[in-house]
């Protein structure tokens, strides 16, 4: 829903512009007691250094009540097989870096996707903008196809260690979700007969729990990356997976995960 025409780095605001009417609509009640879209992420290319300034503005006069920061997509790898986003690097750059101070000087939040061995990167981004809330996407995009076969222990190992490093920076939260994409390795995609809840929980389980572990429930949400998780499994299923493997945690660290954390981050008011 970006604009059609108009400069370039403008074309965003249509999305939000688009998202802010479904949820003024949502709003109104017609369609029910649900609040769709009661917070609005959007996108702004940090790369334009303080002259994203006026793109951001744009996005909050798009949706003055809803608006609550952007999403950039930073994922690079070297294996040709994953579509890269931004060149190597792109988080140490100057001009990003000053992209997201200004974004962060305006009170925004910046979700951030990425490929695991940028997650050192990463970290000493967040460090560089302490009063940015950055929200990492998919538990750090673990990719275990390509050049990375047969090395599943590697990539795990690698992916802890740049988690745990993530972990540390306490303006850094994280979604945990995502696995239903085909990079992880899982063969979910392929199957003939749908994954089930119960085993989905088993195979989301070491991985979720390593991050929950590292971040504490209070700074972790669940996610359901959909469509792109729609390849592997259903929403429901997906939905009591979560249900399952969170069975272990108290009531008030589930609650963040399936609610306080998100509502406190994209200051949804409840």
């Amino acid at each position: 829903m970006y604009r059609a025409d108009g400069a370039e780095e403008l074309r965003p605001v249509g999305e939000v512009e688009f998202v802010q009417g479904l949820a003024a609509a949502s709003a109104s009640g017609v369609y029910g007691p649900a609040r769709a879209a009661a917070a609005i992420v959007g996108h702004a290319d940090l790369k334009l250094a303080d002259k994203v300034a006026p793109i951001l503005e744009a996005l909050q006069a798009a949706s003055p009540n809803r608006f609550r920061g952007i999403r950039h997509n930073v994922s690079w790898n070297a294996d040709p097989i994953f579509q890269n986003r931004e060149v190597e690097g792109i988080m140490a750059d100057s001009r990003f870096r000053e992209g997201a101070a200004v974004l962060s000087s305006k009170g925004l939040s910046l979700d951030i996707m990425l490929s695991f061995p940028q997650l050192p990167e990463l970290a000493d981004f967040a460090r560089s903008v302490p009063d940015l809330p950055i929200i990492l996407n998919h538990v750090g995009g673990v990719n275990r196809i390509g050049m990375y076969v047969g090395k599943e222990s590697e990539v795990e190992s690698e992916w802890r260690k740049g988690i745990a490093a993530v972990a540390v920076c306490p303006n850094v939260t994280v979604k945990l979700g995502g696995l239903g994409m085909p990079r992880w390795g899982f063969d979910w995609h392929k199957r003939e007969k749908p994954i089930g809840s119960k085993e989905l929980a088993e195979g989301m389980a070491p991985w979720l729990n390593y991050v929950i572990e590292q971040f504490g429930p209070e700074r972790g949400m669940f996610e359901s990356n959909f469509p792109p998780d729609k390849v592997s499994f259903s929403y429901n299923i997906m939905t009591n997976a979560f249900k399952l493997m969170s069975q272990g945690y108290s009531d008030s660290e589930r609650a963040d995960m399936f609610h306080d954390t998100a509502t406190r981050v994209y200051r949804i008011d409840v």
